[in-house]
This record gives C-alpha cells, structure tokens and sequence, in this order.
C-alpha cells in the first residue's frame, strides 16, 4: 500500500504541529543518505541502509532464526527473507537449517559479515555525532521520551 505523506502535511492541526512528520521523513532520508555516502568510502556499495537492521541485529547475536530476525528489526517474514537472501548471495550471511526442526532457519554472520561490524559502528559513532551536535543531555532525552511517546499511539 502506497501513502502520500504530503496528505498529511496539508491536515491542519495549528501550531505547524502537522510538519513535524514532514521533518521526520526528511530526516530519516538525509541519515540514508550520509550511511550510504559512508559506506560507499569504505567500499561497500553492495549492501543498503535496509540490510543494515539485520546486520546490527546479527552483530549483536551472531546466530539468530529468521521469525527472531523478523521481531527484531520490526519487519515481516517475507520482506526478511528476501533481504537475508541478498546478504547470502553477497556472502554476508549463511542460512542453516536446524537439525531437529527443518522449519527453523538460522541467519548467521560469515567472516565477510563479521568484519563490517567496526566500519558499521564507525559509520554510526560519526552519524551520532553530527545527529546530536548542539543538543544538550536534557534535549535528547526529551526528544527519545516525546518520539516514545508517539510511538506507543500509533
């Protein structure tokens, strides 16, 4: 299903309130655009910002099954599979089924994989930076608990 954010936008709820979902997506596009002109300087032009959830979720628990990968990164079953798929091919991931279940699949890091967690966690310690320059300690926990917030209503 498509959804044209501008509708949004044009919804007339005062205070300039209603750009504030604007703002959002805008954001989130600039950040994709910084992680991928990163990337791209470290040579890996290969993978994109939406491989990455599942990238940081296998850094953190270097096995996972494919449903715990799905309820990690908020994404659906089919939309996981076709990304872990291209992580494979790319060589990235193995898939592994297990030996008691053949329903269960497990993702798994290779070295390739493995060894993009520092370039990873150096793209994220510089895109913090530059996310949080000239924010105080009190602004961003504002922010974190009011963005929360919105969350939780929707």
């Amino acid at each position: 299903m498509s959804f044209d954010i501008s509708l949004i936008s044009n919804y007339n709820t005062g205070m300039e309130s209603r750009d504030i979902i604007s703002l959002i997506a805008k954001i989130r596009e600039k950040v994709n655009r910084f992680i991928v002109a990163e990337m791209v300087k470290y040579g890996i032009e290969d993978v994109g910002t939406s491989h990455g959830d599942i990238l940081y979720a296998l850094f953190k628990s270097h096995r996972l099954t494919m449903a715990d990968v799905s309820k990690r990164i908020n994404k659906d079953k089919s939309t996981v599979t076709a990304l872990v798929d291209k992580l494979v091919r790319l060589g990235y991931v193995i898939k592994e089924r297990d030996r008691e279940d053949t329903r269960v699949v497990y993702v798994a890091l290779t070295r390739k994989g493995i060894e993009l967690k520092p370039v990873f966690e150096s793209i994220s310690k510089d895109m913090l930076d530059m996310f949080y320059s000239n924010i105080s300690d009190k602004e961003k926990e504002d922010l974190l608990h009011i963005l929360k917030k919105i969350d939780n209503n929707l």
